[in-house]
């Protein structure tokens, strides 16, 4: 008999991936990536359309996953607040918005013919990062196509039945009339000006307002065209201290300093842990900028020590969802059941 596994998805706005969660060895393999069938790849297409399309992608793996894993269950990550009975309320960065719930829970249940938790992404991450030995308060961020965030405390993640909270990406950070626009259809908010999509269209912006800086950028050697740019050239850039590169990306680091702040005098949490593709690849330079503008803005109570350890780097790779999704999984699912 094989070892009792679930199967495991984290569905985001760029990328979907599956994999095989092993409930005796706490890990993740067979880990398979593909583009997610939406938004991003068909940014044309009405929202009801993109909905089937990614609906019908997930499904489509996920049957192919379970019958690789021999699996009992399944645990899907969405980019998106989730009510607590599984229906997605919303999902920008994956089909933009806005667009009806989907009961992404009962679909897939009735497709596979197993048990399906279906929960916010953030929410799934968060448990990648509690200890049991060390129950404390913390925030997860993740910065990556669009920002999102959850709140870990007493043993809970602080949601409401609807799965409103942790959308922090979507408050609104700037109010001019020429603020970008945000995947959901709405104007400054968080992520539209400090996610990685938000980042590269600032760089674009700038290159465009200031072209001499942007000529004189190790930006331009790679895409002299400023609309050729793309987030593997920022990151570089970034994290090889370019001044252009940086400053294009300070705009974004301000307003994701001033959500921390307010996360921390709202309910105290002193822990904020990084994750999500454009944070994680800049690595411990993201991590030192966030931290100066926090010192800079100052935080009502804290020391400046205090506040250089608001901020940590979460695990350097994208299976937070899928690990996290395992352990919710299994903490949910009767060890009768499992076989």
């Amino acid at each position: 008999m094989s070892d009792p596994a679930f199967t495991v998805i984290d569905l985001g706005g760029t990328t979907l991936r599956t994999a095989r969660y092993g409930l005796d060895d706490d890990t993740v393999t067979d880990i398979r990536r593909v583009p997610t069938d939406g938004i991003a790849a068909h940014p044309d297409l009405p929202v009801a359309e993109l909905q089937t399309r990614v609906l019908h992608q997930v499904a489509e793996l996920a049957a192919e996953a379970v019958e690789r894993h021999r699996s009992t269950a399944v645990a899907v990550a969405f980019a998106g607040p989730v009510s607590a009975d599984g229906r997605a309320l919303a999902a920008p960065t994956v089909w933009g918005g806005p667009g009806g719930q989907l009961p992404v829970r009962q679909l897939l249940e009735e497709r596979l013919g197993l048990p399906v938790v279906v929960v916010n992404d953030l929410t799934a991450a968060v448990w990648r990062y509690v200890d049991p030995a060390d129950d404390q308060p913390f925030c997860l961020i993740t910065v990556s196509s669009g920002i999102g965030n959850k709140v870990y405390r007493a043993g809970e993640v602080l949601l409401d039945t609807e799965g409103h909270g942790g959308e922090l990406g979507h408050w609104t950070v700037d109010t001019s009339p020429q603020a970008p626009p945000c995947d959901c259809g709405g104007r400054g908010h968080l992520g539209a000006v400090a996610s990685g999509r938000g980042a590269l269209a600032a760089a674009r912006r700038a290159a465009h307002a200031d072209p001499d800086g942007y000529a004189r950028s190790a930006l331009a050697a790679t895409a002299p065209d400023p609309e050729l740019l793309d987030n593997h050239a920022l990151v570089a850039a970034v994290r090889a201290d370019d001044p252009f590169a940086t400053e294009a990306l300070r705009g974004g680091i301000t307003a994701l300093a001033s959500a921390i702040t307010a996360v921390f005098t709202a309910i105290g949490i002193r822990r904020h842990v990084l994750i999500g593709g454009f944070a994680l690849a800049i690595g411990p330079r993201y991590a030192e900028l966030l931290t100066a503008e926090l010192h800079r803005l100052g935080c009502f109570g804290l020391t400046p020590e205090e506040i250089g350890r608001l901020v940590v780097l979460g695990a350097a790779d994208d299976d937070s969802g899928l690990i996290g999704a395992g352990r919710l999984l299994a903490a949910r699912t009767p060890a009768a059941s499992r076989a």
